[in-house]
């Protein structure tokens, strides 16, 4: 029997980003955003926009694919897909898609991507302020519990709780993204600095969220070009081969209300074997990791789940000296990831693993053949991908 799988089918030929910003500072609209990151992805690539044939997002992204192929000229549209899932729990996904495209003919040259302008728009996941509440917020908003730091806070207690882990493993967490983002000129938080009394003086949003260790609000785009492999002799960049991806989550995990079987989970229990399944590989090829933080306890739950550590582990694995580059034995969103460098929705960790392939990162790791992209955990369905270099194949 064939087997079926991604592995090594598709590069990463070029990344591009826009200027990141606070929420509903930017100067452009959302599908300018869009426009300028993809335009950037393909000069990288060393191609013309207009060979662009794919598009591929995630989160409800507003900009449509008919309207970006006809703004940038593109000679014909062939594919064109969304990820279902909210936040950031489609990012790996929607990569994959894009390498699924390519690598079965469908299309040639596809670009992920991801555009958020806050001013624009509304403010990412803010209530509606309707009369009535349905579906599960019946049962959480009379209650108080009514944003995601709230909702996603009880799987995080209860974890930290069942296996005994500390404060200080989420504080590295949050610490390991501020030190990197001072090396990244790109990062929001480039120049502002984050130690341990400062982390620890800052105010509550919901124990045991600090405020550091909430994600970002950003406006701003990022995009990836997905081609066939086969076209990775003609890049001007060293190639980033998708090894695997998976997407999905485990069983019953979205049971209303809160009800889910295997309720302290960042729901890759699941995912993560399928991932490493289709890799060939296992946590311990993987020599960076970049895991989407909402939440400073979601990639304490995914590092588990993903088998970097077993739960009693995490108070020894989780110290600022094991997450930063270059020394460290784990190094973790070197580019300052979500808490740091921008709230692309998981987009720019992308961009940063591809940096790390190339040895092109401002915090470059010594092991960087093969690279972890872990997207928003504790939302349904995430996903996971792995790239590697050549010499992973």
């Amino acid at each position: 029997m064939m087997e079926r799988t991604l592995r090594g089918q598709a590069v990463i030929a070029g990344i591009g980003e826009t200027t990141y910003y606070k929420h509903g500072q930017s100067p452009d609209s959302e599908f300018k955003l869009a426009l300028q990151a993809i335009l950037a992805a393909a000069k990288d690539a060393g191609i013309d926009p207009k060979d662009i044939d794919g598009f591929a997002s995630y989160s409800n992204d507003r900009n449509d694919p008919s309207r970006l192929a006809a703004a940038l000229g593109t000679k014909q549209l062939r594919f064109s897909n969304m990820q279902w899932g909210g936040g950031g729990g489609g990012v790996a996904a929607s990569v994959g898609n894009a390498a699924a495209a390519v690598a079965t003919g469908m299309a040639n040259c596809v670009v992920a991507f991801r555009a958020l302008a806050q001013g624009q728009f509304a403010r990412f996941g803010r209530g509606t302020g309707a009369p009535l509440a349905s579906g599960d917020d019946a049962f959480t908003i009379p209650y108080g519990v009514m944003s995601p730091a709230q909702k996603f806070v009880m799987k995080v207690v209860r974890f930290m709780h069942d296996h005994g882990v500390k404060q200080d493993a989420l504080r590295a967490i949050s610490l390991a993204s501020y030190h990197h983002a001072q090396n990244n000129p790109r990062a929001v938080m480039y120049g502002r600095p984050l130690d341990e009394a400062k982390y620890d003086a800052s105010r509550w949003i919901v124990e045991p969220f600090h405020l550091f260790d909430c994600c970002l609000e950003n406006d701003g785009a990022g995009a990836v070009i997905v081609m066939p492999a086969d076209r990775a002799k003609d890049l001007p960049h060293k190639a980033s081969y998708l090894l695997g991806v998976a997407t999905g989550s485990d069983h019953r995990c979205a049971a209303p209300v809160h009800n889910g079987p295997n309720y302290p989970s960042s729901h890759f229990a699941t995912v993560a074997p399928n991932l490493y399944s289709m890799a060939k590989l296992g946590p311990k090829d993987i020599g960076v990791v970049q895991c989407y933080e909402n939440f400073t306890g979601g990639v304490l739950m995914s590092l588990v789940e993903h088998g970097f550590c077993q739960p009693e582990e995490a108070n020894e694995l989780l110290t600022l000296d094991n997450l930063v580059a270059p020394t460290g034995r784990m190094p973790l969103n070197t580019s300052g990831g979500n808490l740091a460098e921008c709230y692309m929705h998981g987009l720019e960790l992308v961009n940063e693993a591809v940096r790390q392939i190339r040895g092109q990162s401002v915090n470059q790791a010594p092991r960087n053949d093969a690279v972890i992209v872990v997207g928003g955990p504790m939302v349904t369905p995430v996903s996971s991908l792995i790239l590697g270099s050549e010499a992973t194949l």
